[in-house]
């Protein structure tokens, strides 16, 4: 046998250093500057974001070989290199820490995993009459807004109470424009009737004034003026408007006592009490405005077994109002690390200072107090849904014959009728429950498909979701695939997916299809696999109604989807289809008509003789009409 030259060797690559070693080589390139520094593994992925005061002397701290907590010796043995970031000032770095961390996501930092946006009141401020209603995303529309509001719930508990306190108007302005008589909403005592000029400018205006003070804070005043004006109207023997007045002084009252915490002292704070047991978090907060409380959320940050109170907090604030307007005060439960740090932030942020409390006592301590009492028994539930959730994923891989317990299981249900505005849906489940944030909805595209047929839309929206998968997460790295599919469906239905999967390389992800089985019954479903048998489950096994929650929740949501779609495909105006038509022509023809059905059957002649209607747009409308 040949001997082989060094030259002929093969080469092994060497390993990738890691650990407070190849930390240390940081330094001498360092300086005292104040910045943002990420900690990143062999495979280059984040691993931790950390802001500094002093780069050089934070970093120092890493490169010991001992004295760290066992979170931070873990992230430690894991670091192959390091990124940094400087900024002028120690401020500019804690906002681009927080931002950073909502971006990458890395595993070893105290992580806010829900962040929607909250609801508003609007008080609309582009029309005569200005509409009440909920808003929720950027305030680009002109007008007042008030909040923000916990939930949509809490919103539309208050929006309800107002409206018949105040009798604003909740239609669009189109539905405004186009009344001719009063809508349910004035039958109802909800509205003044402004559309068809029941009340007028001024009158109205005052009611607007009187629901703005209201939603500021300022509702003595109304309440006494209601109260003067109801025994004005008693007393005058006018006794149906006594009791409306009446009636809007109750609802007025019901506002203000239906909502658990009423500070007396607090104008605008928000209330963030933090709870910690066994590893796991619960920040509850209270929104005050006005003096009233608009609801509460609780939030589960991902945080780790080592971590303390004061690094959890101070990472919520910074990434919960990264996005979102801060009030005058934080009123804390616990100290957090760089108090200062985070109020100068925050009052950077607002445009005017925000000052951050952790009361002892007082008012503002039993605020805190409830709010930690809501943190306490919100992570309690959780936690005993989580034993619960946990015992249910090892039951399905168990009944399934999964290798592992599932993480992320697909659900994928379609909806239509008669193949008209089909859509799929796709819901996920998890550790946690429901992920709600993970669903998507697929609209339907394939024109090559017969109207109804369900294996060719089961087959385009898997194919639709492979395909983003593979492009957005090709190693699988990102936590967006799933561990378990379910297929609303039997064997056809499965056959259909296993193609698709097949033709895009991903067969090793576990499939199960589920049937409605005999008489098709609840209870009696078969679960259909590739290339075995159908089988069924005990009919009182906790596996089976695990499922049956799942699959009955793609269900909901597909039809709920489809219902919308199909909602708005009814409400589409023929109008709004034809070049040239906007907004005012389009209500000009409609206000000259009546309907679109009658702009359709209008002759030319009539068509130009709508106002604002040229010669040539009308002669496009007619064409358009009669084309088709």
């Amino acid at each position: 046998m040949a001997n082989l030259t060094p030259e002929d060797q093969p080469q092994v690559a060497a390993p990738v250093p890691v650990g407070h070693t190849v930390i240390q080589g940081y330094l001498k390139t360092l300086d005292n500057s104040p910045g943002v520094y990420r900690m990143l593994d062999r495979e280059s992925r984040v691993l931790y974001v950390g802001k500094a005061r002093n780069l050089r002397a934070r970093v120092s701290n890493y490169a010991r070989p001992s004295g760290h907590s066992g979170r931070i010796a873990r992230m430690i043995s894991m670091t192959a290199s390091m990124m940094f970031l400087t900024t002028r000032t120690e401020t500019e770095a804690l906002l681009l820490e927080q931002n950073l961390i909502k971006q990458l996501k890395p595993k070893f930092n105290v992580l806010l995993r829900d962040d929607k946006s909250f609801p508003n009141i609007l008080v609309t401020g582009d029309h005569a009459f200005p509409q009440i209603k909920k808003h929720r995303g950027a305030k680009k529309q002109k007008g007042a807004y008030y909040g923000p509001f916990a939930s949509a719930g809490a919103v539309n508990r208050t929006l309800n109470q107002l409206q018949r306190v105040f009798l604003l108007r909740n239609c669009t302005d189109a539905m405004f424009d186009s009344r001719t008589r009063p809508c349910l909403q004035y039958q109802i005592k909800r509205c003044s009737g402004p559309c068809v000029g029941l009340i007028d400018k001024d009158a109205y205006a005052q009611t607007v004034k009187d629901a703005e003070k209201f939603l500021t804070g300022k509702s003595i005043d109304i309440q006494a003026r209601l109260a003067a004006e109801m025994q004005a109207a008693s007393e005058a023997m006018e006794f149906e408007r006594a009791a409306a007045l009446r009636d809007r002084i109750r609802a007025m009252t019901s506002v203000q006592t239906a909502q658990g915490i009423n500070p007396k002292n607090v104008h605008e704070a928000d209330i963030v009490a933090l709870h910690l047991e066994q590893g796991q978090a619960c920040v509850q907060v209270f929104f005050i405005r006005a003096g009233q409380n608009w609801g509460n959320r609780d939030f589960y940050p991902r945080v780790g077994a080592d971590v303390d109170a004061a690094e959890v907090l101070e990472a919520f604030l910074g990434q919960f109002y990264d996005t979102k307007e801060p009030p005058r005060q934080l009123i804390l439960s616990n100290e957090i690390e760089n108090p200062d740090l985070m109020a100068e932030a925050l009052s950077q942020k607002r445009g005017r200072k925000v000052e951050l409390l952790v009361p002892q006592r007082g008012e503002k301590a039993e605020l805190v107090d409830s709010a930690l009492r809501n943190a306490r028994e919100s992570l309690a539930r959780k936690m005993a849904e989580s034993a619960t959730q946990a015992k249910l994923l090892r039951g399905l891989a168990e009944a399934f014959e999964l290798s592992e317990v599932p993480q992320r299981i697909e659900v994928y249900d379609n909806s239509h009728i008669q193949g008209t505005n089909a859509v799929g849906g796709m819901i996920v489940a998890g550790p946690d429950g429901f992920m709600k944030n993970s669903y998507r909805k697929f609209n339907i595209k394939g024109d090559d498909l017969t109207p109804g047929d369900d294996f060719g839309m089961m087959k385009e929206v898997l194919h639709r979701r492979f395909k983003r998968l593979l492009s957005e997460d090709p190693d699988r790295a990102k936590g967006m695939w799933p561990d378990l599919l379910l297929i609303d469906g039997g064997a056809g239905q499965v056959s259909a997916v296993a193609e698709i999967m097949r033709e895009h390389g991903v067969e090793d992800i576990p499939m199960v299809g589920v049937a409605k089985g005999v008489d098709r019954d609840a209870g009696k479903e078969e679960f259909h696999r590739v290339g075995q048998r159908p089988f069924a489950l005990r009919h009182n096994d906790p596996v089976l109604y695990f499922v049956q929650r799942m699959r009955d929740e793609a269900h909901r949501f597909a039809i709920g989807t489809h219902r919308a779609k199909r909602a708005k495909a009814n409400m589409k105006n023929p109008l709004d289809d034809i070049a040239g038509v906007g907004a005012a022509r389009k209500r000009a023809l409609l206000a000259h008509f009546g309907s679109a059905k009658a702009v359709a059957r209008a002759n030319l002649a009539d068509l130009k003789a709508v106002e604002g209607v040229s010669e040539g747009l009308a002669q496009k409308v007619y064409d358009y009409f009669h084309d088709q």
